[in-house]
């Protein structure tokens, strides 16, 4: 009789057991059916590496570790001295280009005077064959017949022989005019030769100068790259760069985190994402704020499963195969509702308990 007391108590921690195990598990069921949860999930903002295009010695760093910068603020300077030489340089080879463009010029100008001279050297040339033509006409005329009166006795040999010579002169004369005509022509071709080079030289300069002022171009553009600045706003990372470092094109210094814009990304493991979809509401706790619930809502999925782009994607052709379960990154976009404080305090890599409510 005395342990019924006992056993009763004993019946009731049971029972009530019991029935909170079922309310619970009720609970969970229900839950389950309407969410869809992860603590595989972190905090994620645009990370801007900085990076130099031009190589050389750092003259001076503006910021130091975790400071907050705005776009266009100077993060450090390159010393300069060698990239003003080259642009000096480079202004000096344009100089010489654009001169060599203007001698090319005077020798075109010279050149095309020259040939208007030997056009009218051959005219010239062709009136005086014309004339010495007539000439050596009226000549041949006169010997005929005084060789004609010089047979019939006539006329005496010195008047003949003076006809003769007459015709022998206009001859001579008119293969004079030629040759000097012939040698105007080939003069005046040698001239056109000579222009034609003289316009190609011009095309020559203006490639040239078109080259040296790309030279110019990319010598004063390098010399800007002396100067690297904050492509966003943000906060920069730990800087790890000294004055009199050298510091080499592509080489990555340090980070901007530009932390105007957050997400979460969040590794649903594949056997939850049935009910999944984009726009649906999502809450969220940082474990850094356990207190605070953000709110957000799904914004895309990701085209491929996380081992995918790994450096050594899995192969399951190959071995062995055993069956595991894989997880895809989904975006998570914060709405507007957050308190915008606390999203500020929110950091990349920062760990995420998720919940989207799929119902």
């Amino acid at each position: 009789m005395e342990n019924k007391p006992a056993n009763k108590k004993f019946i009731l921690i049971i029972g009530s057991l019991v029935l909170l195990g079922g309310v619970y598990g009720t609970f969970k069921y229900m839950h389950g059916q309407a969410h869809e949860e992860t603590d595989d999930a972190q905090i994620e903002q645009n990370m801007n590496p900085i990076i130099p295009r031009v190589a050389g010695y750092v003259s001076k760093v503006y910021i130091k570790d975790n400071d907050f910068v705005k776009k266009g603020d100077t993060l450090l300077v390159i010393d300069d001295k060698d990239f003003l030489v080259k642009v000096e340089e480079a202004k000096a080879a344009l100089a010489v280009a654009e001169n060599s463009l203007e001698v090319s010029k005077a020798d075109v100008g010279a050149t095309a005077a020259n040939i208007s001279i030997s056009e009218a050297t051959i005219q010239s040339n062709l009136g005086s064959i014309e004339a010495a033509k007539i000439r050596l006409g009226r000549a041949n005329n006169d010997f005929e017949r005084y060789s004609n009166l010089y047979k019939n006795h006539s006329i005496t040999k010195q008047q003949y022989e003076q006809a003769l010579a007459a015709k022998q002169e206009a001859e001579k004369q008119v293969e004079i005019l030629q040759q000097q005509r012939n040698a105007s022509s080939h003069q005046r071709e040698a001239v056109v030769s000579k222009t034609n080079v003289a316009s190609k030289q011009i095309g020559v300069a203006n490639a040239n100068i078109k080259r040296a002022q790309s030279v110019l171009d990319a010598a004063v553009l390098n010399l800007g790259y002396t100067v690297i600045t904050a492509s966003v706003d943000g906060q920069v990372s730990s800087v790890d760069v000294q004055a009199g470092q050298m510091i080499q094109p592509g080489q990555s210094l340090f980070y901007i985190v530009n932390n105007a814009d957050t997400w979460v990304i969040a590794n649903f493991k594949e056997t939850q994402l049935n009910k999944m979809r984009i726009g649906q509401k999502v809450t969220f706790k940082v474990d850094a704020y356990p207190d605070t619930e953000f709110e957000g809502e799904v914004n895309s999925f990701s085209p491929a499963t996380g081992s995918r782009f790994s450096i050594l994607p899995p192969d399951n052709a190959t071995g062995n195969f055993v069956k595991t379960i894989q997880r895809l990154p989904v975006k998570i976009k914060l709405s507007a509702n957050n308190d915008a404080e606390k999203v500020k305090l929110l950091r990349p890599g920062m760990n995420v308990e998720v919940d989207v409510h799929v119902k």
